[in-house]
């Protein structure tokens, strides 16, 4: 005797409940993730065109209307978004009169969503170095001690071994960096500003840089039991100031006892 194997209207009814809700589900997600990419890239978009509008009213008369550069700025093309970042959030650009350097000033011409903005513009110009994250320049585990190396190294001819700045060639000069910020050094180790070369991640790969970061932070931290820094250079200067001051106390006790004697 056959039997027929009949499917139970309840179990079908489930599985096309079960199926619609699956696609239903798909396509809320589907459409949901839309938006959020448009909005996004929406959101893009207005950031480039005000930070296109802001490079036009302050930063085109020397860079140029398409920032190609000209007689009074470099191309901007390929700097990326690390070297406006740096310039500009240091108030070094724009720049207030015409000179061999760019100082720094503080506060900067522009804020923080500003700075940004021209940044994303000039990112979107053509392919270069971002914005470090905070990660890349955190140095909390970074080895001081293979910092001072590295810092020697690549770095002490032209800003001297306890980081004070020293001068270059026509009129140009290295920064003393014992204001500097660890966002600020890793943008300028990374896109070479001025008359700093640039040190890529390839030549100077990130580990190094936060040591790097981290022994130029202990500079700044460093105590002077001494009294006066004299910008740490050494046995040599602070017996040259001492000697000094010494040699101006004698002249002036002496011009004092010639004077009492007449």
């Amino acid at each position: 005797m056959k039997f027929s194997r009949r499917r139970s209207p309840i179990v079908a009814t489930t599985l096309l409940f079960g199926a619609l809700v699956a696609v239903g589900g798909v396509y809320a997600v589907a459409t949901s993730v839309q938006p959020a990419n448009a909005a996004v890239s929406a959101g893009r978009e207005t950031q480039v065109e005000e930070g296109k509008r802001l490079f036009l009213e302050g930063c085109s008369s020397c860079h140029g209307m398409s920032a190609q550069g000209g007689e009074n700025g470099p191309t901007l093309i390929g700097v990326g978004a690390a070297a406006v970042d740096f310039q500009v959030s240091t108030g070094r650009m724009p720049m207030g009169a015409p000179g061999a350097q760019a100082p720094a000033v503080n506060p900067p011409s522009y804020d923080a969503e500003q700075i940004s903005a021209m940044a994303a513009y000039v990112a979107s110009l053509a392919p270069g170095p971002a914005i470090p994250t905070a990660e890349q320049y955190d140095y909390a585990d970074a080895d001081v001690a293979r910092g001072g190396e590295l810092f020697r190294i690549n770095c002490s001819q032209c800003h001297q071994a306890a980081g004070q700045g020293g001068a270059l060639t026509q009129g140009k000069y290295a920064p003393n960096l014992m204001e500097a910020e660890p966002k600020e050094i890793y943008e300028a180790m990374l896109t070479g500003p001025q008359s700093m070369p640039v040190f890529s991640d390839a030549q100077i790969p990130t580990e190094n840089k936060k040591e790097i970061i981290a022994y130029i932070t202990a500079l700044q931290e460093e105590p002077s039991p001494g009294g006066l820094t004299l910008g740490k250079l050494g046995p040599v200067t602070e017996a040259a100031f001492l000697g000094t001051a010494v040699v101006a106390v004698l002249i002036a006790a002496a011009v004092w006892i010639g004077i009492k004697a007449r």
